[in-house]
């Protein structure tokens, strides 16, 4: 089973940190993670989603190469989702959708805690878009950029544990950690708030891998 993580962002590291959650989450898989060095360092609002399209794309046939049997956008905002299901030659899912998902599948609701307030927008869209909004709570902005999330100071941390309690204490039974770099932090933040923690990376792995079941046996 091989499944590509596809960074939509140029920042390496960022891949890297998705690409070993994702290793661990299911070992026996082959992962492949793959930066879009044409996208802009962290996708922050429709402007950055727009500016990576182009390259994501790019990166299509070589997948078809390399024969993977799903592609997942590894960004919250789940950045080229349609056109990339519309042109990919296997199943393409988002973590962002995965994570909504699986969130609903272990709580009655969720909420999302993200970046900043220019991200809500495209999340509280794609939630519209994918028919989860009866189900969520709402969409939180830490205030904090990607690059600080994935870098992940005590201070931030501490930051994102305080919006994930609040969230948690607004009613939602599983919360969203609502972008790639916060799945690296996923234990830490788990182990401050105490709180069921959905991280879109570990979703999409676990429904990738389904995915990737279904296919080879319905063929």
């Amino acid at each position: 089973m091989k499944i590509l993580f596809l960074n939509p962002n140029s920042t390496e590291a960022m891949t890297e940190s998705v690409v070993a959650t994702a290793r661990a989450t299911l070992p026996e898989a082959e992962i492949l993670g793959w930066t879009n060095h044409d996208g802009p360092p962290a996708i922050q609002g429709p402007e950055d989603g727009a500016a990576a399209l182009a390259g994501q794309m790019a990166l299509l046939p070589k997948a078809r190469l390399e024969s993977v049997d799903v592609i997942v956008i590894a960004c919250f905002d789940d950045t080229g989702l349609n056109e990339m299901r519309a042109e990919a030659h296997c199943p393409v899912i988002g973590i962002g959708q995965a994570a909504y998902h699986m969130a609903l599948l272990m709580g009655q609701n969720f909420g999302v805690v993200t970046t900043l307030d220019v991200s809500l927008p495209v999340i509280e869209t794609n939630i519209r878009n994918q028919g989860f909004s009866t189900q969520c709570l709402g969409v939180k902005a830490s205030g904090i950029p990607v690059l600080d999330v994935e870098e992940g100071r005590p201070e931030v941390l501490d930051r994102l544990a305080e919006n994930i309690r609040s969230m948690g204490d607004e009613g939602a039974s599983a919360i969203i950690l609502g972008c790639a770099g916060m799945s690296a932090h996923h234990a830490t933040l788990s182990e401050q708030t105490g709180l069921v923690l959905i991280d879109g990376v570990r979703a999409a792995t676990a429904l990738a891998q389904a995915m990737g079941r279904m296919q080879h046996h319905a063929g």
